[in-house]
């Protein structure tokens, strides 16, 4: 019950679009910043995108590095003093989630806190590519995908079903806290 509440305040938070139907998306010449959760490219120039099959077969093989992008929901305008938890994420499970870092402008905290979590996946796990992802229909894991090729991050592969198409698949998931920004109050 508690999930189903999480995932309608994130919904509700990420308001889906409804664009032409199966009209092809061309990419941005940079990073989308608005309508957020509607339909996506089909491609990342770059990066290599992955259907739920290939992508299942990398998480098998520990073949990669798997990035959560999907943003926390702003806590509620509530009564002082009223304890607030934000939704639990259910993800891919091993995936480091680095939330708020799929918009199209980051301060320069979260842009700091988003080139910093890569460097250091990436120095944890050299030579294994990172997996970008969050929704299916959401701009976020593309803008993430695209900012982790920006920094120079070579080895980059998107995952646009995302949690979406993976619960779908019957993979399983797992709940996941994001990664603390430095001197940021969770």
């Amino acid at each position: 019950m508690k999930t189903r509440i999480a995932a309608a305040l994130l919904l509700a938070w990420l308001p889906q679009q409804d664009a032409g139907a199966n009209e092809p998306v061309p990419e941005p010449p940079g990073f989308r910043t608005e309508d957020y959760r509607s339909p996506v490219p089909a491609t990342l120039a770059g990066a290599t995108v992955l259907d739920t099959a290939r992508a299942h077969e990398m998480w098998l093989a520990g073949a990669a590095i798997f990035v959560d992008v999907l943003p926390r929901p702003p806590r509620p305008d509530l009564p002082e003093g009223t304890y607030w938890r934000p939704p639990q994420r259910e993800s891919i499970p091993g995936s480091t989630w680095l939330p708020n870092t799929g918009y199209g402008v980051l301060s320069p905290e979260m842009a700091a806190y988003f080139a910093d979590e890569l460097d250091r996946l990436a120095t944890q796990h050299p030579g294994k590519p990172l997996v970008i992802f969050c929704l299916r229909d959401c701009w976020m894991s593309w803008n993430a995908a695209k900012r982790a090729l920006v920094l120079g991050h070579a080895a980059v592969a998107w995952y646009p079903d995302g949690t979406d198409g993976w619960a779908e698949s019957g993979h399983p998931l797992e709940r996941i806290d994001p990664v603390p920004r430095p001197g940021a109050a969770e």
